[in-house]
């Protein structure tokens, strides 16, 4: 009896002989199509993160990222030189391997944080080293202040003979760079009395207005990156004044029940100098987008009917840092600065406070920064003068957190010339906010495990002491005076 077979199927198997005797058909089995996809996924993501790295001016990831890629493509195109047995067990492995690493990435692992309490007294102003270093020998608050704190004055005019911020015979003084960093500080100087002033006599209808959400967009309409509003507490603000407007050693007195507070970001490229005076004309630069954003909506708040005052740079009468935590903007890290969802603590702040009523953002603690701050270090590592901390976070005045010697960093500073920033700068969470960073901040905060292997895969790219980047290219004409 003689079987048909349909004319399809004897293409189909005349095929499949063929392909048989020009050896084609192993190139399709499983564990060859695995590697291949593997391979492609490695290498092409190393590349894309080189390209970022490139992009981003950090040479040394860029390198380690491209050689990884040539390696990824290489050892993936070995595996089929294994015979059929060999490949299926390593194709295996690997498939283990990343299964274990997703089930334990999402395994329910709680970090256990436990809350910073509320600070139970305020800060004076005058204590700290911005209003010290202000005291003129000779005048009255000098004679005052070192009266009643003697411990300091020894330290305090030791500093006075350091050159000072911006000055010519500072460590990095750049003739055009200080005097750029002086031209954005003559303006936010000048808009300090522009912070309060007279209120309308009479008060807008707010009744049908959803305010809070305006004032919100308006701040982000002008500039602003994050914005919260909270509900200031005593230990927000300063208790005496120590710079700015009003009288050296003046009570400050709690008249405002709201605080509206928002960053402004710090550009990547302009920081990755610091300490040197790029960094400083960077700061400079934010200080008055800060200022002139706190002072805008101050003064339509009082347009309305309504006080409002403005703290920008040397004229706050609040603690910025402890505001924004406080109205969710982010978590204050190891090195006393707040850290924002997706740029770290590569920020500045401004704050406006006022009696219009607004809808007050819940503060959500973060543990996954507390976690991660508590095992990174490398902004103390990375530290000039070691002036953070690398202990766990302590009890000081009544809330926890970790302690950082100011007086020590502040003369750096006026060793220097410029207010260094380093530990912005080497900060993991400080790096671009685009995907790739993205994706690794998200891993950060949902994964106990991943944040262990976040920081030590930043150690490997970038370094536990990571290299200065190049400024901008429109500086790199003085480039020769920046030591």
């Amino acid at each position: 009896m003689v079987v048909s077979i349909p004319i399809r199927i004897q293409y189909i198997l005349t095929l499949q002989l063929f392909l048989d005797w020009i050896g084609i058909t192993m190139l399709f089995h499983w564990t060859n199509v695995f590697f291949i996809l593997t391979g492609i996924i490695f290498a092409g993501f190393f590349f894309v993160f080189g390209i970022s790295s490139l992009i981003e001016k950090e040479m040394r990831a860029a390198n380690i990222s491209f050689v990884l890629a040539v390696v990824s493509a290489v050892l993936f195109s070995t595996a089929f030189l294994l015979p059929v047995e060999g490949r299926s067990i390593l194709a295996y492995v690997l498939f283990a391997v990343v299964l274990i690493s997703v089930i334990l990435f999402f395994l329910p692992f709680k970090t256990i944080v436990q809350p910073d309490a509320k600070p139970g007294k305020r800060v004076d102003e005058r204590d700290i080293m911005f209003a010290r270093a202000r005291l003129q020998p000779g005048s009255a608050a000098y004679e005052d202040y070192y009266q009643t704190k003697p411990e300091t004055k020894i330290r305090d005019d030791l500093f006075r003979k350091e050159p000072g911020l911006l000055n010519e015979k500072a460590r990095f003084y750049d003739p055009i760079l200080f005097s750029t960093s002086k031209g954005g500080f003559f303006l936010t100087e000048a808009l300090r009395d522009t912070v309060d002033g007279a209120v309308a006599g009479s008060k807008v209808d707010t009744s049908n207005m959803d305010l809070s959400s305006y004032m919100k967009s308006l701040a982000r309409y002008m500039g602003a990156i994050h914005v919260g509003i909270a509900k200031t507490k005593p230990y927000h603000y300063y208790s005496h004044i120590g710079r700015g407007t009003g009288v050296y050693g003046d009570e400050i007195k709690i008249e405002h029940k709201y605080a509206l507070v928002f960053s402004v970001e710090m550009d990547y490229e302009m920081i990755g100098a610091n300490p040197l005076a790029p960094g400083v004309v960077e700061s400079a630069r934010e200080y008055i987008e800060a200022a002139k954003i706190a002072v805008v909506i101050a003064a339509t708040i009082r347009e309305m009917g309504y006080e409002a005052r403005a703290h920008i740079d040397g004229n706050y009468r609040v603690i910025a840092p402890l505001i924004a935590r406080d109205a969710g903007l982010g978590e204050i890290g190891r090195m006393g600065l707040l850290i924002t969802p997706n740029l770290g603590p590569r920020v500045r702040l401004g704050v406006v406070t006022t009696n219009l009523p607004l809808k007050i953002d819940d503060r959500n603690l973060d543990p996954s920064v507390i976690d991660f701050c508590n095992i990174c270090r490398k902004c103390a590592s990375g530290c000039p003068t070691q002036a953070i901390s690398f202990e766990a976070r302590q009890d000081i005045d009544g809330a926890l957190r970790w302690k950082l010697d100011s007086d020590r960093c502040f003369k750096y500073w006026v060793q220097c010339g410029t207010d260094c920033g380093r530990c912005m700068t080497i900060c993991p969470y400080a790096h671009k906010d685009n995907y790739l960073h993205k994706g690794i901040r998200w891993g950060i905060k949902k994964s106990w495990l991943f944040r262990r292997f976040a920081l030590n895969m930043d150690d490997f790219f970038y370094g536990k002491k990571p290299s200065r980047r190049t400024p901008p290219k429109w500086m790199c004409s003085i480039q020769h005076k920046i030591r």
